[in-house]
């Protein structure tokens, strides 16, 4: 099993028999990912078929979707990261050449189920990135809430150079960075650098090492877990909703849910709080 820290800045990935701690609980859902929850409220999902470089066969989707699920019913904040070289190859080619047409429209809506259980995810999820995410491994990064990646890390869509144009990654993509870029991405196959990614807008934080990346990573999710998750969720909806409208439109109902907020419990007390010169007490705390 894979066990990832959550409690220190190194970076931890062993391969034994994982034996929970007091501050973790694990749950294997299946031989290629791994799903840990802390005690604060932080979830780590962690790709592991390095032999396969994390291919997104239709086993690794189901599995990945199974994790979100599960974790989503008690986590504040998600970490998606991997074992190995390669954040994730894209789909699993072998699988998808030996496939009947059937199948194959069945694994692209399976990975379409999983770019939206992440968009749908009450929970904010965080792509950890170290090495190549290409063609779906890409689209995942972008699909993520945050992506933070290391200074080594490369992304690509190169399904172009084997005939297959990454028309699915694609979606993801063009909605997470400037529309030239991705179409260079599209075109070309080049892999861009983490500084390209993050002037692009596919990441947001890049990090010098693999060390840093894994500590900054657990310290960000913490903060994020540590904020009020009603107000958490409430916002990520509106954000994702209101981006797809009309700038009056969205304007006006970001309004609503503004009042919204100030209406909740925690956003009473939030308020409360800053008027009292105190630290809030969030209603996961209590």
């Amino acid at each position: 099993a894979v066990v990832s820290t959550q409690s220190t800045g190194a970076r931890v990935m062993l391969l034994r028999t994982f034996r929970p701690s007091r501050t973790c609980v694990a749950r294997q859902l299946s031989g290629l990912t791994r799903a840990v929850t802390s005690t604060e409220g932080v979830s780590t999902i962690t790709l592991h078929n390095p032999a396969k470089r994390n291919a997104l066969s239709l086993d690794m989707l189901n599995s990945i979707i199974s994790d979100i699920e599960t974790v989503s019913l008690d986590a504040r904040c998600i970490i998606i990261r991997s074992t190995g070289t390669v954040f994730s190859s894209g789909h699993d080619l072998k699988e998808l050449a030996a496939a009947s047409e059937e199948v194959q429209y069945s694994i692209f809506n399976r990975c379409n189920d999983l770019m939206m259980s992440v968009a749908r995810c009450s929970a904010p999820v965080i792509a950890s990135v170290d090495g190549f995410a290409t063609a779906a491994g890409c689209q995942l990064v972008a699909a993520c809430h945050m992506a933070l990646c290391s200074q080594a890390s490369r992304f690509a869509t190169p399904g172009v150079n084997i005939g297959l144009f990454c028309s699915t990654p694609g979606v993801q993509l063009g909605r997470a960075v400037n529309r030239k870029l991705a179409m260079d991405m599209l075109l070309t196959g080049e892999p861009i650098t983490a500084e390209a990614a993050l002037k692009g807008g596919l990441v947001s934080r890049v990090y010098e090492t693999a060390e840093e990346l894994e500590s900054e990573t657990d310290r960000i999710a913490k903060l994020i877990a540590s904020k009020s998750s009603p107000v958490i969720k409430l916002g990520i909806k509106n954000f994702d909703s209101q981006m797809r409208k009309p700038l009056m439109d969205a304007a006006e109902q970001s309004s609503e849910v503004m009042v919204r907020n100030l209406g909740l419990e925690d956003g009473r007390e939030g308020l409360s709080a800053f008027l009292d010169k105190r630290h809030p007490t969030w209603q996961q705390d209590k």
